[in-house]
């Protein structure tokens, strides 16, 4: 016989929150696939269902306002409505077509409202309904109920429900309900009416059975015929309740009944014992109790010696949550060869500081040990007082976490004594790395979550560990070094750090499941992931994503089997024009986001423009073009250093000849001798250009020194390059001056359209200004060279050279800086 001291601050009183059944979470991510679906509406005054919210809408909230009514016309707009909440209005009648357009839903809550009988309800769909808290006055379902195939979860109740009837459930018979939980102040109860619901496996009874234990025993006969596993008594016991009777007699003949759940319930020593009597003779498995009141009436505490040799069948007991109100330690005598098949126990929410290791320890099945949110300490829980030479031989999982342990060294030098420990949980403590750990090679699990540690936590950890739980631990950085020391690492969580990137030399070929949501990562790219081959498990969701090419990769190309949480927990922070949008509506285009194809595009057009802009540059004579830009370049610069040297200047020549060499034999015979043999004076290449000078300034000198400029033009002056060189010079000076010092002759026909593209200027003037053509007949060259002469003498020619030599100087300046 082990005996048993639970220790207990005297003046602690721990209060803890009922732990209900919890579909929501679940029905929550079943239902709302994207986070633009979910509108949270509630606590907003609301007097009727708002309209003109998206129609993407999958999760309305509108609980906690002024709703009365619910008309047919109510939830139009809402096609895609799959999770409604409407409890905590004050909501009288609901119409019978206010559910027609949004048919899918499959999660509704009309909880604590004012409705005073159960509307009929057309929702195929429908999984989880929630009508407790109203002004039912009877549990009677009506005939809309049996077309709900696909409803799993019922909620029903009220203060005003008195009694259960044999067909109020009828209706239920043929549908897939496995979890009914009734809320009211239930006087009488009508034998047969819950065995009417055959899927039934779990009941939640939120309802007092003080001096009414008959009537939980008819439930739990009937229960037993629907071969339910679980029941969840809420509260069973009030306070000071005056028990004369079994209360728990009912037990004994339900052969199917596996679990039984005690919340908020108050318990004292003589029916801890008749509870415990009953349990040994049932069948049943798992006794949880939460937020109980315990004290003792008895000096002795619980003493319990069965007096039959029966196999309990007991497998996993829980405590969560328990206050005690008495100032002395309650004492429980019981054998723990009786828990022989005892592998989960829990004390947990007790107030515990000094942990009963002489019973706990040597429960030889136990495999599930938790003593969280207790007041243990490192050697509260390792007691100096104990024995622990042989301890938990078959403990598996240890879970510690919100408690006062310390020192990591030190908790993993005791480990060393549990020799079949796997999991161990220190989250939640003020755990500190005070030196170097020595673990035990069997342990694999361990849990360090909210203890602050920093990045240098992975150099205390075992090599032989598989799973690492490290969220909330202060870390910042993770490098390929600090990860390569567990070469078996299987499940890693390093959620709500600091962390900002992957490493992209990550390389952890075990590992299986990686969480690194909640920290400050902004993109995912290929690299790590690539370092993790058997990977079908990544939680990286609530992150401050970036909608740029970074994320191309992770948007478009990784396969959204292996994100549990993916799209809802997903959305952009940067840029500012993407900022709360969904990261799965970022639709990058690939060639904006793929440099190498970026490239591939960008090469094969830049090679078109180029091939086009040459072609094109030849075609058009941009050589000679880009010559010419040269040698105005150059003349630009002349003109500047040499802006004073016109101050001086005179007009030497009358004429300056510009012609093609294949024309010289005319220029030298007719054209030459007969205007220098009535006196004119005449610049020609051949003969006036200064030897050893540039061609070009020979050009520039000649036109700036000649009163006129005489073009002979043929083909070969067409054909010539010095000739257009000698036209471009000219024709500049006869613009800057102002004045017609440009003389044309046509040696012989030249059509306009038959000119080069560069010569466009002289098409122009050939349209605009006289010119002379050289006659074949000698009549008519007599005028032609009267004409010529004519054109030479036309002014003074001391005047003319005086004037055009000011007009020049005065002009000058414009032309560099043009």
């Amino acid at each position: 016989m082990a005996a048993i001291i639970w220790t207990v601050a005297s003046f602690l009183i721990i209060t803890m929150k009922s732990l209900a059944v919890n579909h929501k979470k679940e029905e929550f991510e079943l239902c709302v696939t994207h986070s633009y679906g979910r509108k949270d509406l509630s606590n907003h005054n609301l007097t009727e269902v708002p309209t003109g919210l998206s129609l993407n809408t999958q999760y309305l909230d509108l609980s906690h306002n002024k709703l009365s009514r619910l008309e047919s016309d109510a939830l139009v707009g809402f096609p895609q409505l799959c999770f409604l909440k409407l409890n905590n209005n004050t909501i009288q009648y609901i119409s019978p077509m206010a559910f027609l357009h949004s048919s899918g839903i499959k999660v509704l809550s009309i909880s604590n409202n004012l409705l005073t009988t159960i509307p009929d309800l057309s929702l195929p769909h429908l999984r989880i309904l929630d009508m407790s808290g109203n002004l039912f006055s009877s549990y009677k379902l009506g005939s809309s109920f049996a077309n709900l195939t696909n409803l799993t979860v019922l909620m029903l109740g009220g203060p005003n429900i008195k009694e259960i009837k044999l067909g109020d459930f009828a209706c239920l018979s043929n549908t897939s309900l496995n979890h009914l939980s009734l809320d009211s102040d239930l006087q009488q109860y009508e034998s047969g009416a819950l065995a009417q619901i055959q899927s039934l496996q779990e009941i939640t009874l939120i309802m007092s059975f003080c001096q009414r234990f008959d009537m939980f025993k008819a439930i739990a006969m009937d229960l037993n015929q629907t071969e339910t596993t679980a029941i969840r008594l809420n509260p069973f016991l009030p306070r000071y309740c005056q028990i004369s009777s079994d209360p728990f007699e009912g037990f004994k003949g339900a052969q199917f009944l596996r679990r039984i759940i005690f919340v908020d319930s108050w318990f004292n020593t003589s029916v801890m014992v008749k509870l415990l009597e009953n349990v040994f003779q049932s069948t049943l498995e798992e006794l949880s109790f939460i937020d109980i009141v315990y004290y003792e009436d008895t000096a002795d505490g619980v003493q319990f010696y069965p007096t039959h040799n029966q196999t309990v069948h007991l497998r996993s007991l829980s405590f969560n949550g328990v206050r005690h109100l008495q100032y002395s330690y309650p004492k429980i005598n019981i054998s723990v060869t009786y828990f022989s098949q005892l592998a989960y126990l829990k004390f947990s929410g007790t107030g515990m500081n000094i942990s009963p290791c002489n019973l706990i320890s040597d429960i030889p099945s136990l495999m599930m040990l938790d003593l969280s949110n207790n007041l243990l300490s490192d050697d509260g829980f390792w007691w100096p007082a104990c024995s622990y030479t042989k301890v938990f031989p078959a403990l598996r999982q240890l879970w510690l976490s919100h408690n006062r342990f310390v020192y990591l060294s030190f908790i993993s030098r005791k480990t060393q004594q549990m020799m079949a420990l796997e999991s161990l949980d220190l989250s939640f403590n003020s755990i500190q790395l005070d030196g170097e750990c020595s673990w035990p090679t069997h342990l694999i699990e361990l849990s360090l979550s909210n203890n602050n540690l920093g990045n240098g936590v992975f150099s205390y950890l075992s090599p032989h560990f598989r799973r690492i739980n490290l969220s909330k631990t202060g870390i910042t950085a993770i490098t390929q070094k600090d990860l390569s020391s567990f070469p078996n690492l299987t499940h890693l969580i390093l959620s709500s750090n600091g962390i900002q990137v992957l490493p992209m030399d990550l390389h952890i070929p075990t590992l299986l499941s990686l969480h690194v949501d909640q920290n400050a990562i902004t993109s995912i790219s290929q690299e790590p992931i690539l370092g993790l081959p058997r990977l079908r498990h990544l939680k990286a969701g609530k992150n401050p994503f970036s909608c740029s090419c970074e994320s191309y990769w992770f948007v478009t190309s990784l396969s959204k089997s292996l994100l549990p949480d993916w799209p809802v927990d997903y959305t952009c922070s940067t840029p500012p024009s993407f900022a709360g949008a969904s990261l799965e509506e970022y639709k990058p285009t690939k060639p904006s986001c793929l440099p190498w194809l970026q490239a591939s595009i960008a090469v094969p057009v830049v090679f078109i423009l180029v091939a086009s802009f040459s072609i094109t540059f030849y075609a058009c004579d941009g050589i000679w073009y880009t010559k010419m830009l040269w040698v105005w370049i150059w003349v630009k610069r002349r003109g500047h250093k040499g802006a004073g040297r016109l101050q001086n200047t005179s007009i030497r020549y009358h004429a300056f000849i510009s012609y093609s060499q294949h024309d010289s034999t005319w220029v030298d015979s007719q054209l030459v001798p007969r205007l220098e043999n009535v006196g004119l004076s005449l610049c020609v290449h051949e003969r006036d250009f200064v030897p050893g000078r540039w061609i070009v300034d020979n050009i520039i000198s000649c036109v700036e020194d000649s009163y006129k400029t005489l073009f002979v033009l043929s083909q070969n002056f067409v054909q010539s390059e010095w000739c257009t060189y000698e036209l471009f010079f000219a024709q500049h000076r006869a613009i800057s001056i102002q004045d017609d010092s440009l003389v044309f002759i046509l040696l012989e026909p030249i059509p306009a359209s038959s000119l080069p593209k560069k010569f466009l200027k002289l098409r122009a003037l050939l349209r605009k200004q006289t010119y002379l053509e050289w006659p074949k007949d000698e009549r008519k060259q007599q005028v032609f060279w009267a004409s010529l002469r004519a054109m030479l003498h036309g002014a003074d020619k001391h005047i003319a050279i005086k004037k055009v030599a000011t007009d020049i100087l005065d002009t000058l300046p414009l032309i560099a800086d043009q």
